[in-house]
């Protein structure tokens, strides 16, 4: 899913301006089913996990298809409150861009402490810019990750 990233710009003033700009918290699991099963995974949805290399190309569909199985999963297994609260779009009808913070690092996603805490996942209909994780990503989120692109490629199944 990911090549050399010196063909893909590292800044995107698009998805720049809606990366920070105002998104929708999908505060309840219910609203989180919703926006799955509504969301196209033939979309051209870029998968942007960060900490690794950026996406230079979408995700085919059933790349994407797998990917929200697999963070649903992982996101319901790790965030440990009755609420979900840690996904956020610009529009949970027809979203462009959707942020997925990772329930070990949350910190204060909303953004009221002076420490920027980004997201652990992005999915995009643009190609992303270039962040830099605001923590050191842990090895096993590395390997959840890995674990991941293999599923999609077919050689073997997720790490959890």
């Amino acid at each position: 899913m990911s090549q050399p990233a010196h063909a893909v710009p590292d800044v995107n003033p698009e998805f720049d301006a809606l990366f920070n700009g105002t998104l929708v918290s999908l505060l309840t699991w219910e609203q989180l089913d919703q926006f799955w099963a509504r969301l196209d995974p033939a979309g051209g949805w870029y998968l942007y996990a960060l900490g690794e290399p950026r996406p230079e190309k979408p995700a085919e569909a059933t790349q994407v298809t797998a990917f929200i199985r697999e963070i649903d999963a992982l996101l319901r297994r790790e965030h440990h409150e009755d609420y979900c609260g840690i996904v956020y779009t610009d529009d949970p009808v027809n979203p462009r861009l959707v942020k997925i913070y990772d329930p070990n690092h949350l910190g204060t996603s909303c953004g009221s402490s002076k420490v920027r805490i980004l997201p652990g996942w992005v999915m995009s209909r643009m190609p992303p810019s270039d962040l830099e994780p605001s923590h050191h990503v842990p090895q096993n989120r590395r390997r959840w990750w890995q674990g991941f692109l293999d599923l999609v490629r077919g050689t073997g199944s997720t790490a959890h």
